[in-house]
């Protein structure tokens, strides 16, 4: 009788547990992996990924001052087992790294944005072409905005890459100092590359007066005169003189 009671109680349990069981669980939400965080003294990091094999690790780093410090491209070419380190005094903070071939010959450029809080040069571009045959990379000399380029300019650069050309894009003000205020405008400039060297088109025509110019341009209205004015103008012609005549 014991026996046959332990298996009652045991069949009992598991019926028991077996109804519990069918309750739905809740799906468990996915963890999004958080972004490493660089350790001291790097502060900015990008991978840019060229070819198979080929990769660029681009990285800032320095102690003690935000506004100075040093970049690094790792070239990292896993096919040739060849490994390449560019570096280079940095002024301000990379905001972004591009790449592109400008001049379409196979070798990719590597085009580092930095942001300094410089009253004259704003944004800085650090520009390097890699070539398979040399060990070391070709440094460009990115081309500063001339006179008419630089009218009305603050800052505030927007660059990125469109059909293979370095674009950029920023706002046009007027005035000059806390007294400059925002055109509406917008002066857009492609950069390409020929012999490495650069190549500077602006694509948006010089509009840095666009409201002076769209006053300009308004048709003069020309007031139509009253007829009142015209009652003034007769009365005020000397009226005739009558001329008596004389009995003789």
């Amino acid at each position: 009788m014991t026996n046959r009671f332990y298996l009652f109680v045991l069949a009992i349990s598991a019926l028991m547990a077996g109804c519990g069981g069918t309750e739905t669980k809740k799906p468990a939400t996915p963890t999004v992996p958080k972004k490493p965080e660089l350790m001291a003294p790097f502060r900015f990091h990008k991978l840019i990924e060229v070819s198979p094999g080929q990769s660029y690790d681009v990285l800032s780093w320095g102690r003690g001052s935000e506004e100075a410090g040093a970049f690094m491209i790792l070239h990292s070419d896993s096919s040739a087992i060849k490994y390449t380190t560019t570096t280079g005094d940095l002024d301000g903070a990379i905001i972004d790294v591009y790449n592109s071939d400008m001049d379409v010959d196979g070798n990719p450029e590597i085009l580092i944005q930095a942001k300094s809080k410089d009253t004259t040069n704003y944004t800085s571009i650090y520009a390097f072409e890699f070539n398979d045959n040399n060990s070391k990379p070709d440094k460009l000399d990115f081309p500063r905005l001339t006179s008419s380029q630089r009218k009305g300019y603050r800052g505030n650069d927007n660059f990125y890459i469109r059909d293979g050309k370095l674009m950029r894009e920023f706002p046009i003000f007027n005035g000059t100092g806390k007294e400059a205020k925002p055109s509406g405008a917008k002066r857009q400039l492609e950069y390409g590359l020929r012999g490495n060297e650069f190549t500077v088109k602006q694509l948006s025509k010089d509009s840095t007066d666009v409201s002076n110019k769209a006053s300009d341009n308004q048709p003069v209205k020309v007031e139509e005169k009253k007829s009142s004015d015209k009652k003034s103008s007769s009365s005020s012609k000397s009226p005739k003189k009558k001329h008596k005549r004389h009995r003789g």
